[in-house]
């Protein structure tokens, strides 16, 4: 194949559609370990089934509908536009409460409203959080770390430098305790992640901007190829995930 059939190719991944929180479109082209924690398994421990669940930044809902909690009792946030929009078309008519949001600090939920708060890879507030959630309830977040591929990125990207170098396990666990939460559980992870084609890679990196900042197939052309050769000599695309999980009980 030569250079100019790669470089159609990568650009018509790079514009590939994208919907909901879904990357099953690069399934057997990308692999990600698992964390050493079931989060699906966590949740369902904490979940009654009498429980009032807010499932924080909830994509296009696919995690949540896994869960089948009651639909009357449960409610999403979400701030990505065509995200809100799915989520009002698939979930609204469950009888799911959908509430947009335009930032961290304000949920558009009264106050005690919750006992689960759930929040796997969304930025949150500490204050908000202990301000919707009702005494006794509890907060469970996966996060993404702020070192997440940046092996992979710094490859990419000339001069990378992380967007968000503070967002670390420690600093949100006193984030959460400065609040009054009890930590029950703090837990990190660097997780091996490989990509088996470029195209594949080029469609990562446009949905994740802002850990590929500038990131086009036409900017990062001869990167890419230096990739594409890696392959083509037996070695898979490899990147590091930085993951870390806390539970914090609201006293």
């Amino acid at each position: 194949m030569n250079k100019k059939t790669y470089k159609a190719l990568w650009k018509a991944e790079e514009s590939h559609a994208f919907q909901g929180w879904d990357f099953s479109y690069l399934d057997g082209r990308w692999e990600l370990s698992d964390p050493p924690w079931d989060y699906r398994a966590l949740v369902l421990s904490l979940l009654g089934p009498h429980e009032r669940l807010l499932d924080m930044g909830t994509g296009g809902g696919e995690f949540l509908l896994s869960l089948h909690h009651p639909y009357a009792l449960t409610s999403v946030s979400e701030g990505y536009p065509p995200n809100v929009a799915l989520c009002r078309r698939v979930l609204e008519p469950l009888g799911i409460t959908v509430g947009e949001v335009s930032g961290d600090d304000c949920l558009p939920f009264a106050g005690d409203s919750f006992d689960l708060v759930i929040n796997r890879h969304e930025a949150f507030s500490p204050a908000e959080v202990c301000r919707v959630l009702r005494r006794g309830g509890y907060f469970l977040t996966q996060q993404v770390g702020g070192q997440n591929n940046r092996d992979l990125s710094e490859r990419l990207i000339e001069h990378f430098q992380p967007a968000f170098p503070h967002h670390t396990l420690q600093n949100n666990v006193h984030a959460l305790e400065g609040q009054g939460f009890e930590i029950l559980r703090a837990q990190e992870a660097f997780l091996p992640e490989r990509f088996y084609d470029v195209g594949a890679l080029a469609f990562y990196c446009r949905i994740i901007k802002w850990e590929f900042p500038g990131f086009s197939v036409d900017g990062c052309y001869e990167r890419l190829l230096a990739l594409q050769q890696q392959l083509e000599a037996g070695r898979p695309i490899e990147g590091t995930a930085h993951r870390f999980l806390i539970l914090a009980h609201k006293k």
